[in-house]
Protein backbone atom coordinates (compact mmCIF):
# COMPACT_ATOMS: atom_id res chain seq x y z
CA UNK A 1 0.00 0.00 0.00
CA UNK A 2 1.37 3.09 -0.92
CA UNK A 3 2.21 5.85 1.55
CA UNK A 4 1.72 8.45 -1.07
CA UNK A 5 -1.16 11.41 -0.72
CA UNK A 6 0.06 13.98 -3.06
CA UNK A 7 1.91 13.73 -6.80
CA UNK A 8 3.00 17.40 -7.81
CA UNK A 9 4.44 17.67 -11.61
CA UNK A 10 7.05 19.92 -12.63
CA UNK A 11 5.69 20.94 -16.69
CA UNK A 12 8.66 21.74 -18.46
CA UNK A 13 10.14 19.39 -20.47
CA UNK A 14 7.64 16.97 -18.18
CA UNK A 15 5.03 17.86 -20.63
CA UNK A 16 5.75 20.45 -22.59
CA UNK A 17 8.35 20.08 -25.08
CA UNK A 18 9.90 24.08 -24.99
CA UNK A 19 12.99 25.16 -27.20
CA UNK A 20 13.99 28.78 -27.12
CA UNK A 21 16.03 28.28 -30.85
CA UNK A 22 12.92 27.84 -32.79
CA UNK A 23 11.59 31.16 -33.59
CA UNK A 24 15.58 32.24 -34.05
CA UNK A 25 15.87 29.78 -36.31
CA UNK A 26 13.57 31.63 -38.60
CA UNK A 27 15.12 35.07 -37.17
CA UNK A 28 19.09 34.20 -37.14
CA UNK A 29 19.46 31.32 -39.80
CA UNK A 30 23.00 31.32 -39.35
CA UNK A 31 23.90 28.26 -36.41
CA UNK A 32 26.82 30.20 -35.30
CA UNK A 33 25.19 33.57 -34.94
CA UNK A 34 21.96 32.13 -33.32
CA UNK A 35 24.24 30.10 -30.89
CA UNK A 36 25.86 33.21 -29.79
CA UNK A 37 23.22 35.44 -29.25
CA UNK A 38 21.33 32.67 -27.48
CA UNK A 39 24.62 31.77 -25.35
CA UNK A 40 25.60 36.24 -25.06
CA UNK A 41 22.84 37.98 -25.37
CA UNK A 42 19.78 36.29 -24.10
CA UNK A 43 21.28 33.87 -22.25
CA UNK A 44 19.44 30.79 -19.74
CA UNK A 45 20.51 32.66 -17.23
CA UNK A 46 18.70 36.24 -18.39
CA UNK A 47 15.29 34.15 -18.76
CA UNK A 48 15.84 32.89 -15.49
CA UNK A 49 15.25 35.74 -13.89
CA UNK A 50 11.95 36.29 -15.74
CA UNK A 51 10.95 32.91 -14.08
CA UNK A 52 11.40 34.79 -10.73
CA UNK A 53 9.16 36.60 -11.75
CA UNK A 54 11.62 40.23 -13.20
CA UNK A 55 8.98 41.55 -15.54
CA UNK A 56 9.44 41.16 -19.40
CA UNK A 57 9.84 45.08 -20.16
CA UNK A 58 12.61 45.76 -17.34
CA UNK A 59 14.79 42.23 -19.01
CA UNK A 60 14.52 43.51 -22.23
CA UNK A 61 15.48 47.40 -21.16
CA UNK A 62 18.40 45.59 -19.39
CA UNK A 63 19.59 43.98 -22.50
CA UNK A 64 19.26 46.70 -24.99
CA UNK A 65 21.41 49.00 -22.94
CA UNK A 66 23.98 46.30 -22.96
CA UNK A 67 23.34 45.39 -26.69
CA UNK A 68 21.38 48.13 -28.61
CA UNK A 69 22.14 46.70 -31.85
CA UNK A 70 20.65 43.65 -31.07
CA UNK A 71 17.02 45.15 -29.69
CA UNK A 72 14.81 43.91 -32.38
CA UNK A 73 16.34 40.55 -31.61
CA UNK A 74 16.04 40.53 -28.33
CA UNK A 75 12.45 41.90 -28.21
CA UNK A 76 11.29 39.44 -30.32
CA UNK A 77 12.45 36.80 -27.46
CA UNK A 78 9.65 37.51 -25.65
CA UNK A 79 7.02 38.39 -28.61
CA UNK A 80 7.56 35.01 -29.97
CA UNK A 81 7.84 33.07 -26.91
CA UNK A 82 4.79 31.04 -27.55
CA UNK A 83 6.73 29.37 -30.53
CA UNK A 84 9.05 27.86 -28.16
CA UNK A 85 6.21 25.75 -26.66
CA UNK A 86 6.77 23.26 -29.71
CA UNK A 87 4.52 20.63 -28.65
CA UNK A 88 3.25 18.11 -25.74
CA UNK A 89 4.78 15.33 -24.97
CA UNK A 90 3.36 11.61 -26.09
CA UNK A 91 2.59 9.69 -23.06
CA UNK A 92 3.05 12.42 -20.00
CA UNK A 93 -0.13 14.23 -20.77
CA UNK A 94 -1.53 10.89 -20.79
CA UNK A 95 -0.38 9.63 -17.76
CA UNK A 96 -1.08 12.65 -15.94
CA UNK A 97 -5.13 12.37 -16.89
CA UNK A 98 -4.57 8.52 -15.45
CA UNK A 99 -3.27 9.70 -12.41
CA UNK A 100 -6.26 12.06 -11.59
CA UNK A 101 -8.79 9.76 -12.89
CA UNK A 102 -7.34 7.33 -10.30
CA UNK A 103 -8.21 9.79 -7.72
CA UNK A 104 -5.03 11.41 -6.56
CA UNK A 105 -4.18 14.65 -5.48
CA UNK A 106 -2.48 16.51 -8.54
CA UNK A 107 -0.83 19.52 -7.83
CA UNK A 108 2.00 21.29 -10.52
CA UNK A 109 5.07 23.40 -9.57
CA UNK A 110 7.10 24.88 -12.03
CA UNK A 111 9.60 27.65 -12.45
CA UNK A 112 8.08 29.74 -15.26
CA UNK A 113 6.86 33.33 -15.71
CA UNK A 114 3.45 34.53 -14.73
CA UNK A 115 2.64 36.14 -17.99
CA UNK A 116 3.78 33.74 -20.47
CA UNK A 117 2.58 30.97 -18.06
CA UNK A 118 -0.79 32.44 -18.30
CA UNK A 119 -0.42 32.85 -22.46
CA UNK A 120 0.34 28.99 -22.61
CA UNK A 121 -2.62 28.28 -20.59
CA UNK A 122 -4.98 29.33 -23.57
CA UNK A 123 -3.14 27.09 -25.83
CA UNK A 124 -2.73 24.30 -23.40
CA UNK A 125 -5.89 23.58 -20.95
CA UNK A 126 -4.36 20.56 -19.62
CA UNK A 127 -2.72 23.01 -17.06
CA UNK A 128 -5.36 24.10 -15.29
CA UNK A 129 -6.82 20.23 -14.99
CA UNK A 130 -5.19 19.92 -11.39
CA UNK A 131 -6.17 21.00 -8.28
CA UNK A 132 -3.62 24.01 -8.44
CA UNK A 133 -0.37 25.24 -9.66
CA UNK A 134 2.56 27.26 -7.97
CA UNK A 135 4.29 29.21 -10.96
CA UNK A 136 7.76 30.64 -9.66
CA UNK A 137 6.95 34.19 -11.05
CA UNK A 138 4.00 34.74 -9.58
CA UNK A 139 5.37 33.50 -6.18
CA UNK A 140 9.15 35.00 -6.91
CA UNK A 141 10.82 31.96 -5.76
CA UNK A 142 12.31 29.66 -8.15
CA UNK A 143 13.06 25.69 -7.86
CA UNK A 144 15.46 24.36 -5.77
CA UNK A 145 15.07 26.63 -3.45
CA UNK A 146 13.99 25.14 -0.58
CA UNK A 147 11.33 27.94 -0.08
CA UNK A 148 9.46 27.45 -3.03
CA UNK A 149 9.13 23.58 -2.14
CA UNK A 150 7.45 24.57 1.57
CA UNK A 151 5.32 27.46 0.10
CA UNK A 152 3.46 24.49 -2.15
CA UNK A 153 3.10 22.41 0.30
CA UNK A 154 1.94 25.10 2.93
CA UNK A 155 -0.61 26.72 -0.03
CA UNK A 156 -1.89 23.01 -1.19
CA UNK A 157 -1.47 21.30 2.44
CA UNK A 158 0.72 18.79 1.32
CA UNK A 159 2.52 16.46 4.06
CA UNK A 160 6.12 16.68 2.62
CA UNK A 161 6.75 13.01 3.51
CA UNK A 162 3.43 11.79 1.46
CA UNK A 163 4.40 13.51 -1.60
CA UNK A 164 5.50 12.24 -4.86
CA UNK A 165 7.28 14.85 -7.23
CA UNK A 166 8.59 14.39 -10.56
CA UNK A 167 10.96 16.76 -12.45
CA UNK A 168 13.27 16.94 -15.35
CA UNK A 169 16.55 19.01 -13.50
CA UNK A 170 18.54 16.92 -11.26
CA UNK A 171 19.19 19.98 -9.02
CA UNK A 172 15.21 20.19 -8.54
CA UNK A 173 14.87 16.87 -8.05
CA UNK A 174 17.14 17.05 -5.12
CA UNK A 175 15.57 20.31 -3.96
CA UNK A 176 12.40 18.18 -3.51
CA UNK A 177 14.45 15.37 -1.53
CA UNK A 178 16.06 17.99 1.13
CA UNK A 179 12.34 19.17 1.97
CA UNK A 180 11.69 15.97 3.07
CA UNK A 181 9.47 14.73 -0.29
CA UNK A 182 10.00 11.57 -2.38
CA UNK A 183 11.20 13.05 -6.16
CA UNK A 184 12.06 11.03 -9.18
CA UNK A 185 13.82 12.17 -12.27
CA UNK A 186 12.05 12.47 -15.21
CA UNK A 187 13.62 11.12 -18.55
CA UNK A 188 10.58 9.53 -20.82
CA UNK A 189 7.33 9.54 -19.93
CA UNK A 190 7.70 5.51 -19.58
CA UNK A 191 10.18 5.81 -17.30
CA UNK A 192 7.62 7.97 -15.75
CA UNK A 193 4.97 5.36 -15.65
CA UNK A 194 7.85 2.65 -14.37
CA UNK A 195 8.08 4.99 -10.89
CA UNK A 196 4.41 5.79 -10.80
CA UNK A 197 3.62 2.24 -10.72
CA UNK A 198 6.84 1.38 -8.35
CA UNK A 199 4.92 4.21 -6.05
CA UNK A 200 1.95 2.67 -6.05
CA UNK A 201 0.14 5.61 -8.31
CA UNK A 202 -0.90 3.81 -11.19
Amino acid sequence: MSDIKHVVFDIGQVFLHWDPEVPYRRLIPNVQERQWFLSEVCTPAWNREQDRGREWVDAEELLVRDFPEQEELIRAYRRDWIQMLTHTIDGSVELLQQVMDAGWDVTLLTNWHQDTFREAGKVHSFLSSTRGVTVSGEVKLIKPDPAIYELHATNFDLEPTATLFFDDSPNNVKGAQDSGWIAELFTTPEQMRADLQKHGIL
